[in-house]
């Protein structure tokens, strides 16, 4: 008997996944997941994303295994691996997801059509998110997001499993070479994105506006679901359909809940509208998305600078908490990355690239479409974007005053007193011996003077933007990446300022 394939990837759950049910409709299907060595080798991968992933197959097996079937774990190249099954016994269709993901996936996906062209098997993607594969006109993008996310929610119907192969128990080993896996990090696995979800939607989306700023009250303010979303734990059009339901459900006087849930409706929107300009142009995961801005930083990168980043050494307390939250946890508040991103990028004077790539194994909930546009426009490569400069100092000012978040991170910042508490450097040797600071505990001065740094970076940035051979090309970057629609702002009764929501799709 005849069986169609589906391919899981990034998109581990049952429920409202398209390829399980239209697949199911037809035919006996086999459902696998395929552990890529090459994949894994990649710079832009760490342990705790292979894990995440592992926690949350578990949990999509045994959601198989209860209608009857399983998730078979095949290892290797996709097209071999492939081509393996289908010599046992040939299968007629592939139903997958779409990816968005980084080269390597996008090359792999355009081997695996190949080879289905090859062998005459019909491979059907279906849309992850709101982001649409050979979009050749911006302006009907919003058109179908909205028509995407209005689809009903799929619940898991009867699957009818093809019965010439034995389930086998889900064996995922981590890859020896693969490293960080912070210990306080999120689990994988829909169990725990829907409790997630819920209390987000029935509590903690009242501290939403005014509360993702800080890293002091974010960790409780944010959704955390971003990294649900990026490995597909919960699709976007659930989430969607249930923080609509939840606005109109809401009491008369609940407004500050209500505004908070509006607001998190408009991050959604941007997530996918930041993973389409991946998907539009993927050379913008490694070439700058204005050539224009060719050369600006790549022949003066700094490795001592970057070490010190990324060794929490730059001697501004509130960027080296960050990094060492990141460390812990594999996550950061929308702010604290921008700020990050923007130290590197400016008095640091760092190509994005290399930061992006180290960024990219520290987030756990790492999305190459929002990461790889988002490290372009904090630094200043889109042409189209504003200039946006954090100052860690004024940063630690105004969202860490008392220097808890500092002091919970970075133990040497623990003993100064608030007089010294933003700018420890300027502490006199003898105060520092006062306070018993020795050794590893002295206060590290910044690794360059930030004021000067800065006025430099933006100097050399704003003189380039100036130049005919920018400003003629900025118009062609408009036309394929820019928003058209300001519908959003007038649902939460705003009129459009600018583009202010482009800075926040970090996370959500």
């Amino acid at each position: 008997m005849s069986y169609d394939l589906v391919w899981f990837k990034r998109d581990l759950r049952c429920e409202d996944h398209a390829p399980l049910m239209q697949a199911a409709r037809t035919r006996p299907i086999r459902c696998i997941y395929i552990v890529e060595p090459m994949l894994w080798a990649q710079s832009d991968v760490a342990l705790q994303h292979f894990e995440f992933i592992r926690e949350s197959i578990i949990e999509v097996d045994a959601q198989l295994r209860a209608h009857g079937g399983s998730l078979e774990i095949h290892h290797g190249d996709a097209t071999a691996v492939l081509s393996k099954i289908w010599q046992v016994e040939p299968f007629l269709r592939i139903h997958s997801h779409e990816e968005t993901g980084n080269q390597f996936t996008y090359k792999r996906d355009q081997h695996v059509a190949a080879w289905c062209k090859q062998h005459r098997v019909v491979w059907t993607e279906y849309p992850q998110f709101g982001v649409v594969r050979g979009l050749k006109n911006r302006d009907v993008w919003q058109r179908v997001w909205e028509k995407h996310m209005a689809m009903p929610v799929q619940a898991i119907s009867v699957l009818r499993f093809w019965k010439r192969y034995e389930p086998r128990p889900v064996l995922m080993e981590a890859p020896s070479h693969l490293k960080h896996n912070p210990p306080m990090r999120q689990r994988g696995g829909r169990s725990l994105a829907i409790p997630t979800l819920n209390s987000f939607l029935n509590a903690r989306s009242i501290g939403y506006r005014g509360g993702i700023s800080s890293p002091l009250s974010a960790p409780d303010a944010c959704s955390r679901l971003s990294v649900y979303l990026s490995y597909g734990c919960i699709s976007m059009r659930e989430v969607v359909q249930r923080t609509r339901q939840k606005i109109i459900e809401l009491p008369s006087g609940a407004e500050r809940h209500r505004a908070g849930l509006i607001t998190f409706l408009s991050r959604l929107h941007w997530h996918c509208h930041f993973i389409q300009k991946l998907e539009s142009e993927p050379e913008i995961e490694w070439r700058n998305m204005h050539p224009g801005y060719n050369g600006l930083r790549e022949a003066e990168f700094n490795q001592e600078y970057f070490e010190a980043l990324k060794a929490a050494q730059t001697g501004w307390p509130m960027v080296d908490a960050c990094v060492v939250m990141l460390k812990e946890t594999g996550w950061l508040n929308f702010r604290m990355r921008a700020m990050l991103v923007s130290v590197a990028a400016y008095p640091l004077w760092l190509h994005w690239r290399p930061v992006g790539e180290w960024l990219a194994t520290q987030f756990l909930d790492y999305e190459p479409g929002i990461h790889w546009s988002q490290l372009q426009m904090q630094s200043g490569t889109t042409g189209i974007n504003t200039t946006r400069v954090y100052n860690p100092i004024k940063q630690a000012q105004d969202h860490d005053p008392r220097g808890i978040f500092v002091k919970k991170w970075l133990p040497r910042m623990r003993p100064i007193p608030d007089t010294w508490l933003f700018e420890p450097w300027k502490m006199t040797p003898e105060i520092q011996d006062h306070l018993g600071l020795q050794g590893e505990s002295r206060i590290i001065k910044p690794i360059v003077h930030l004021e000067d740094a800065i006025r430099n970076a933006k100097d050399r940035l704003h003189s380039r933007k100036k130049s005919p051979s920018v400003k003629a090309g900025k118009q062609g970057v408009i036309q394929k990446h820019a928003s058209r629609s300001n519908s959003i702002k007038r649902r939460m009764g705003k009129k459009k300022k600018g583009t202010n929501h482009q800075q926040l799709g970090f996370e959500f």
